[in-house]
């Protein structure tokens, strides 16, 4: 086993994970996630609505060319005489400007619909890399978890196979029964298959934290310090916190956005009601080669005026559903107030337990430290700890230690998810601390 021990860490020296390099994953994911990055490709293309729909309000130019050739053959008149044959070409140069001047506010609201649509756009992408640093940095804790996780069990493993051969030697001598060594034996069979478990556990780790933060995982904890590492500004209280998240939280800023786009989709159909106006100027050029007027100059100048009357009910019914979204998104709305608020102080509370959780873990570690010294010093001398005893006691301090590992875990995440509920989990706010 002592070999396969060297094995492993030798596999584990290969790459280093420390503290110093949690930025760097960061940025990795922050720039390389591929879901972010369809993300910005769709703020981008968002973007053009604005100047799609300011479009709309300027002059539309068009320049028509056409040439055309005529040939007139086999010509009879009306007492069957033959004609001689003739042809006709021609040639039109023509420009055309339209220009919409009122349309009943709907190229003003739609204008205004693009840029909360832009906006909207833009807390779409702040909330989706608020989700993939989360999701970063509970790759990189949960990997970091894991690693400690297999080596406290790899170590455990050591532990219970020394412990077997020492029995083997004491059963030898009469120190202990055969029922003594059995319970060492069950024990080392139990800890290779929670270390083989452990392994599996932090393959899929590895697999987890390559796929979100497009690198190859490191295998090995240099420094552990990785809680240290993130010492990020908290609100001071609960109150606080909520304040933020009513300010900043993207899913709720975007149910707002909701409804204000909503707003804009009833007036855009109210201005279908009413009368809009354009002007067209055109002018046009025709030479014609095979005729007596060999030119024509033609300037039009037309207004239009269209009033809606009738549609078959369409209108009033795209209105009617334009009220009943608004409406809809209005009651999502307040139910989106309601969970932010649930999930800001859920999360609060999470933030504070998980400290509790980790100042306690970390006392149970040093008492299982020192239990489980005194109680193996005390078997090794023959005194009247039993086997089962230093079995008990190791299962203790391997549990205390994942216990404490977890609860690194759960409060460094913990961290992030309150930033991201209050809207303040950024690159720019991490790299501040």
């Amino acid at each position: 086993m002592k070999f396969i021990i060297t094995i492993f860490f030798f596999i584990f020296n290969t790459n280093l994970l420390s503290a110093s390099e949690f930025l760097i994953y960061l940025e990795s994911a922050y720039k390389n996630n591929p879901i972010l990055n369809a993300e910005r490709e769709n703020y981008k293309a968002i973007k053009e609505n604005i100047n799609i729909s300011r479009s709309k309000f300027l002059p539309s130019i068009s320049i028509l060319g056409s040439q055309s050739s005529q040939q007139n053959f086999n010509k009879t008149n009306q007492i069957g005489v033959v004609l001689p044959d003739s042809s006709n070409t021609s040639e039109t140069q023509s420009i055309s400007v339209d220009q919409k001047i009122f349309q009943g506010f709907q190229g003003y609201n739609s204008l205004q619909k693009s840029k909360l649509e832009s906006n909207q756009a833009a807390l779409k992408l702040k909330d989706v890399e608020q989700k993939i640093l989360l999701q970063s940095a509970t790759a990189y804790y949960d990997l970091v978890y894991k690693i400690k996780n297999t080596k406290f069990n790899l170590l455990n493993v050591d532990l219970f196979e020394r412990q077997v051969e020492s029995d083997s030697s004491r059963l030898q001598k009469g120190e202990i029964t055969l029922t003594d060594l059995a319970q060492s034996e069950s024990s080392l069979a139990g800890a290779n298959a929670k270390f083989i478990t452990a392994k599996a556990e932090l393959l899929t780790a590895k697999s987890n934290f390559e796929r979100i933060i497009r690198l190859p995982a490191p295998k090995k904890i240099i420094v552990d310090n990785f809680i240290n590492n993130t010492t990020l500004n908290f609100p001071k209280d609960v109150s606080v916190a909520l304040n933020f998240s009513e300010k900043n939280n993207p899913k709720l800023l975007l149910a707002k956005l909701d409804y204000e786009i909503s707003k804009i989709n009833v007036n855009i159909e109210k201005s279908k009601f009413s009368p809009s106006a354009s002007v067209n100027y055109s002018q046009s050029q025709n030479d014609n080669f095979s005729s007596t007027a060999d030119d024509t100059d033609q300037e039009t100048l037309k207004a239009t005026l269209t009033i809606p009357l009738f549609k078959g009910g369409e209108n009033y019914s795209l209105l009617k559903k334009s009220k009943f979204k608004k409406e809809q998104v209005n009651l999502i709305l307040q139910d989106i107030i309601n969970e932010i608020k649930t999930d800001t102080a859920n999360s609060w509370s999470n933030y504070l337990s998980s400290e509790s959780v980790l100042g306690a873990t970390q006392a149970q570690v040093k008492a299982a430290e020192i239990a489980n010294e005194g109680i193996t010093l005390e078997y090794d001398s023959g005194n009247t700890r039993t086997t089962l005893e230093v079995i008990q006691s190791r299962s203790l301090l391997l549990e205390a230690r994942i216990s404490n590992a977890l609860a690194k875990k759960n409060f460094s995440i913990f961290k992030f998810e309150l930033l991201a509920v209050i809207g303040e989990l950024t690159l720019e706010n991490i790299k501040k601390t």
